[in-house]
């Protein structure tokens, strides 16, 4: 007899502690919801590409009309005759021609 009502009365505390911990709400953690801080590289100030600085992938993507092939030759171009003195300069470059030019000239500049 004694068995059976120390069995009840551990079956009532186990149930009675696995109902607490089922019932009980979990803890979130805390995640720190830092902000977002997007850093504006050098190279792209106010929307701008500086010819001087970039790299051809960067001239792929922020450029219409400039492949590949194209940004790779403007970069080819500085390296072999130095910074560009102007933005009129990339007329020089192989490949590109006024209509490029007018197109992006919005978007260039020379430091």
């Amino acid at each position: 007899m004694r068995t059976g009502y120390f069995y009840s009365l551990v079956f009532a505390l186990l149930t009675s502690a696995s109902v607490a911990t089922i019932a009980a709400p979990a803890a979130k953690p805390e995640v720190g919801n830092a902000p977002v801080v997007l850093e504006v590289s050098p190279k792209m100030q106010a929307g701008k590409v500086d010819l001087n600085q970039v790299d051809a992938p960067t001239l792929q993507r922020e450029l219409s009309g400039i492949g590949e092939a194209k940004a790779k030759a403007i970069v080819a171009y500085r390296e072999s005759n130095g910074p560009f003195s102007s933005v009129d300069e990339l007329l020089e470059v192989k490949g590109i021609g006024k209509a490029i030019l007018d197109k992006n000239r919005e978007k260039l500049q020379v430091n």
